[in-house]
């Protein structure tokens, strides 16, 4: 199966998409073409696009209803399990049930076991080499498995970025007047919450994939650099992860679990659970990314406030979590032209860039000057936007440290990091584990 699919990715790479050898659909009937001009489309016949997602989330069912609306021809088989089963289950799907597009939890060993379309010709077809390529690189795997360069392996949905959330009634309690400028600042907003008997963060942490790891990695945000934190994300040579101002915050976040900020339970409920708690009122804070902008100014309106974690010195430089929704083409899909075109449909139509600011409440994929719906001021998807600017303007944008490998999330830092809530692990013993986890499994 292996040399099979190699040897399909080998003939993708050699010929445009849309062609007769360019990819697995060819020799499976795929009902897609392409356009004089050598663009794929998803042509006139009926193509059912199987759709393999991340259940709770609006956007892609959104955008597939949209795409459908504009091209009859084209419907979605959509299947959705939580992130946590796709993280588990992504090699056996891509190689059992190869949906035609794919949430990728992790794409350096799925690039590298050759389970992803090659899409550096759809690149090249459809312009996305044109494109500002900070939206890519974090797409792209070498042949080594590290990531930043070599081929393009996946496409955003939108390009998504982690901060916090603030509730501005729970705020207004508690003195605070305007988003904290300091690591210390933000202490003393937990502890003057605490004092009014107000939960600081209710953070989600049940489950395989658990939500301390956002907070922990702001902070390290917070007291370092994020280049050295993303080259250990794209598994540079020799990058580690157990560094000395990631210690300062993996003490910091144990700092703030001894002291009470969190929710007592966050061992036990899920990102659902936190959502409904922080909409309904009953916390300050939850560290959390743009896609929930839009739900928060339709369930919170004018009640939710935005920013991005502040540095641990004042005037010190900020930085965030910033990554593509990410997709992928399965190298056994049925219909890649399709769904490559789908792809680059969400990133240059304007409805599609509509819904992925109203919905998604994030930055679209695509060219520096495509369309931008208009947002209304004083939104929570206005503060996110703005910030999403700032952040690339000052290129201190990093991927998540859940991504660095397949398992690393669910394997690694989730139960180092429950434990660490449960008083049986320190801030040095969770960076040493995590990083002989991830060692045995790159092979350094």
């Amino acid at each position: 199966m292996a040399l099979i699919v190699g040897g399909l990715m080998t003939a993708t790479a050699c010929s445009a998409p849309g062609g007769d050898n360019n990819n697995a659909a060819n020799t499976q009937g795929s009902t897609s073409t392409s356009t004089a001009g050598g663009q794929p489309t998803c042509g006139t016949a009926p193509v059912k696009l199987k759709m393999y997602i991340e259940t709770g989330f609006p956007l892609p069912k959104d955008l597939s209803d949209e795409f459908t609306k504009q091209y009859p021809n084209v419907t979605f088989d959509v299947r959705e399990d939580q992130f946590a089963v796709i993280t588990q289950n992504a090699p056996r799907v891509l190689v059992d049930d190869p949906p035609d597009l794919m949430r990728l939890p992790q794409v350096s060993e799925l690039a590298k076991d050759n389970l992803l379309l090659n899409l550096d010709p759809y690149a090249t077809a459809f312009g996305w080499d044109k494109w500002p390529q900070s939206q890519l690189e974090q797409m792209r795997v070498n042949a080594d498995g590290s990531r930043g360069d070599g081929p393009l392996y996946a496409m955003g949905l939108n390009f998504s970025m982690t901060g916090v959330f603030y509730n501005k009634k729970l705020a207004q309690q508690i003195g605070m007047t305007a988003a904290p400028t300091t690591l210390a600042e933000l202490d003393q907003d937990l502890q003057k919450a605490k004092d009014a008997g107000i939960v600081g963060i209710a953070q989600f942490n049940g489950g395989a994939t658990g939500g301390l790891a956002f907070p922990l990695q702001n902070l390290m945000a917070a007291y370092g650099d994020p280049a050295p934190i993303n080259d250990w994300i794209f598994q540079k040579k020799g990058a580690s992860i157990d560094t000395p101002t990631n210690l300062q915050a993996a003490e910091h976040l144990d700092k703030w679990i001894k002291a009470g900020y969190f929710a007592k339970d966050i061992n036990s409920f899920d990102y659902a659970t936190m959502m409904s708690r922080f909409i309904g009122g009953k916390s300050l804070f939850i560290f959390d990314g743009d896609w929930e902008s839009g739900n928060l100014d339709k369930q919170m309106a004018g009640n939710a406030g935005f920013f991005i974690m502040p540095p641990a010195q004042a005037g010190g430089k900020q930085a965030a979590m910033s990554a593509p929704l990410t997709y992928g083409i399965s190298a056994k899909a049925a219909n890649p032209d399709c769904a490559a075109f789908f792809l680059n449909w969400v990133a240059t139509n304007d409805k599609a860039r509509t819904i992925a600011v109203q919905v998604g409440g994030s930055h679209p994929m695509g060219p520096a000057d495509a369309f931008m719906p208009p947002v209304e001021a004083n939104t929570v998807t206005a503060q996110t936007l703005d910030a999403g600017a700032k952040i690339g303007k000052d290129n201190g944008a990093m991927d998540f440290i859940a991504n660095a490998t397949g398992a690393i999330y669910a394997k690694s830092w989730t139960p180092n990091l429950q434990k660490m809530v449960a008083g049986q692990q320190t801030p040095q013993g969770l960076l040493t584990a995590v990083q002989k986890d991830y060692e045995s499994e790159i092979g350094g």
